[in-house]
């Protein structure tokens, strides 16, 4: 376990056998409270984080005491899974390591569009897995646990509608999102076998290559010549074509081209007079009578590489041979790959293009496996998923050997499909901790945050800007009742003259009142509330994890009775639930009561992970309102439309001006950075059981 990053200590003599060089390690903790889970106390480097600089929070500072996750999100596939690459191709799960580039997506827009993304850590684990199998025939081993993107946002492999295990999961009917693997399921078999390397050669040369037999006559003689030259931008297949030829025993030459221009990319050129090896050349490429299945995928790859390309997702083959053409025609209906005809163009060229977008594209590259690397990329495209990928069963296959992985987009593409892994696991892997069950279960407590805080802020260079608290984690969350950093951390920063806010929505904030009320004497504080619920029947369906209602406002009644300006968020303001005039003036007349000068509020948000969860709550407690909801959160929509804010607001506000409070909208005049309301901010939770997704939407 490599410590150093927290360690500000050295070897521990007295410690126990093995644990010698964790020098910054207090003690490893166990409590009923926790099951299954353990608190590493530690003594930590720092405390302050900075906000990065593009970011849109109010604030610039955070202090985070706690790493690690009690949410317990594990994935997992099975290792032979293919993943694609950042440039399109595909390789084997098993075969990924930390550091590479694979593809993953990113909402952009009204868009979800493929993106490059970079492999932070991998694990393996073993447990139950169970078989997907899709309308087109593609195949994926998952845990469980797996999320996948379907059309109703992401599901795991495995859950129930009710109890302990209740979580929105996958059911035949489901359809997944991407373009799938369909048959054949794994990378091309055929770029081992002799007749690929005779087809690709047969498409490369015929459709780019110059072969020639001539005379050339001068005063003293007549000369025979025998020449073949092939001369391409792209270095990938010109060495493809290089080593087929030497594994046919055809020797070339090399040499440049033509040089660069302003528009143009400089060419090299393979060569060779041999006569025999002209001849050689000329066998290789004749078309079989019967071609295989490898010759015709080699043949398909050549004639990409010559003379295909894939501008703006288009697939297309473009030649003025008709005699080629009709064998790349052939060759695609021998694999089933659909494609139309164009009309000749007036140059003469006539084109051959691919159709069905996306699937049949990735289809074709797995078949054909190009060299030129550069017309594969999807990178920009949106996620359409155009073949049927409607799950049609799952299957139970025991327990297997998995891999998972953690990517910065939170995903990867595997079998084709759009498939979800943890965010936030690598963090763990800098104290050599475990990313997969560690992160669950091995909790970092940085036990002298205060100490270490106190000191960041007494250095010179510190230039008091606001602190805030409550940005990534509850900073009152259950933990604090058995660690009390808080008190620690208060006293550091009102003793430097550093204002600090905290946004909180735990009752356990009364407990350090009268030390807030003594600090606020010599800095700036400002208090928030986070409350959502004022039926306490719903609250208890949606927000069961929390506090009441009524536990919260009378927790800000003890603050402002202390002398805090306390904000209150009233959100999410959850629409046909808790937007009814009756509902709203109720609440907001019982926030004015608790002494709260000053109201937030906003509608719900929708984000990745709460979203399914809420789906399939409403389903089952509110089916009649589930058409009004998809049309207020369609497809990925995370936030309501401006429509229905701007008429919330407009009922919201006269019953603020009743009430005597005053208040915004969310995203209305907001603050500028620095002191002020606070808005979480940090990785966004993925798990999907009623607890964490109300954590998420509360």
């Amino acid at each position: 376990m490599r410590w150093q990053g927290q360690d500000i200590s050295t070897v521990d003599e007295a410690a126990l056998p093995g644990l010698e060089s964790m020098g910054g390690l207090v003690r490893s903790v166990t409590t009923p409270e926790f099951a299954g889970m353990t608190f590493h106390e530690v003594v930590a480097k720092s405390a302050l984080n900075r906000v990065p600089s593009g970011s849109a929070m109010p604030f610039s500072w955070t202090v985070n005491p706690y790493r690690g996750c009690s949410h317990r999100c594990v994935y997992c596939l099975d290792p032979e899974t293919l993943v694609m690459t950042a440039e399109g191709r595909h390789k084997r799960l098993g075969d990924v390591r930390v550091g590479e580039d694979l593809m993953g997506t990113r909402v952009d827009g009204a868009y979800r569009r493929y993106v490059p993304t970079t492999v932070r850590a991998v694990w393996h684990t073993r447990k139950a897995a169970y078989r997907i199998t899709l309308a087109d025939a593609t195949e994926i081993i998952a845990s469980g646990d797996h999320r996948f993107l379907t059309e109703r946002g992401w599901k795991h492999v495995t859950g129930t509608t009710s109890g302990a295990g209740r979580r929105p999961h996958l059911t035949t009917g489901n359809r997944l999102q991407g373009f799938g693997m369909g048959a054949p399921r794994g990378q091309s078999a055929f770029v081992a076998d002799p007749d690929f390397e005779r087809g690709y050669l047969s498409g490369m040369i015929r459709g780019d290559g110059m072969i020639f037999h001539g005379t050339y006559t001068d005063a003293k003689r007549v000369r025979v010549i025998h020449r073949f030259r092939l001369a391409l931008a792209d270095v990938d297949a010109l060495d493809r074509t290089r080593r087929f030829l030497e594994r046919a025993g055809v020797l070339t030459h090399e040499r440049a081209f033509t040089p660069a221009t302003d528009v143009r990319r400089p060419m090299t050129a393979i060569h060779t007079a041999r006569q025999a090896d002209v001849e050689t050349i000329e066998t290789l490429i004749v078309e079989p009578i019967a071609p295989s299945s490898a010759w015709r995928a080699g043949f398909l790859s050549g004639i990409f590489d010559a003379e295909g390309s894939c501008s703006r997702g288009i697939l297309r083959v473009v030649n003025t041979d008709e005699r080629l053409l009709e064998t790349v025609s052939t060759s695609l209906d021998h694999f089933g790959i659909g494609f139309i005809r164009e009309p000749v163009r007036p140059n003469g060229l006539r084109a051959i293009r691919v159709t069905g977008g996306l699937p049949s594209r990735d289809r074709f590259f797995r078949i054909t496996s190009p060299a030129i690397t550069r017309k594969l990329s999807i990178v920009g495209a949106a996620v359409k998923t155009a073949t049927d990928l409607t799950v049609i069963s799952i299957e139970d296959v025991g327990e297997r050997d998995l891999v998972d992985i953690s990517t910065d987009t939170e995903d990867f593409i595997a079998a084709g499909v759009v498939s979800h892994n943890c965010f936030a696991r690598n963090t763990h892997t800098y104290l050599d901790l475990d990313a997969g069950a560690d992160f669950d279960s091995q909790i970092v407590v940085k036990v002298n945050v205060a100490e270490v805080l106190a000191r960041e802020l007494a250095k010179p260079s510190w230039r008091h800007e606001p602190v805030a608290l409550g940005t990534n984690t509850d900073p009152y969350q259950r933990a604090e009742g058995r660690y009390r950093l808080m008190p620690g951390i208060i006293d550091a920063l009102a003793s430097n003259g550093t204002p600090f806010s905290i946004l909180t929505k735990g009752t356990l904030l009364r407990r350090d009142l009268p030390q807030l009320t003594d600090a606020a004497t010599r800095v700036p504080i400002h208090i928030a509330m986070s409350i959502a619920i004022p039926h306490e029947p719903l609250r208890q369906l949606l927000e069961p994890g929390a506090p009441s209602f009524q536990a919260r406002l009378d927790t800000v009644k003890a603050a402002t009775d202390a002398g805090f300006s306390v904000t209150v968020f009233l959100m999410p303001i959850v629409p046909h639930l808790t937007d009814g005039i009756d509902v709203l003036d109720d609440a907001i007349a019982r926030i004015a009561a608790s002494g709260a000068r000053r109201v937030v509020f906003g509608a719900l948000h929708l984000r990745p992970g709460a979203k399914e969860w809420f789906w399939q709550w409403l389903e089952r407690e509110c089916p009649d309102l589930v058409p009004a909801y998809r049309g207020l959160y369609p497809g990925v929509s995370v936030s309501a439309p401006k429509g229905y804010r701007s008429w919330l607001s407009a009922r919201v506000r006269p019953l603020l001006r009743k009430h005597g409070l005053h208040g915004r909208l969310e995203e209305e005049d907001a603050p500028p950075r620095g002191l002020g309301p606070v808005r979480t901010t940090g990785p966004v939770m993925k798990a999907a059981t009623r607890e964490q997704a109300a954590a998420m939407l509360f």
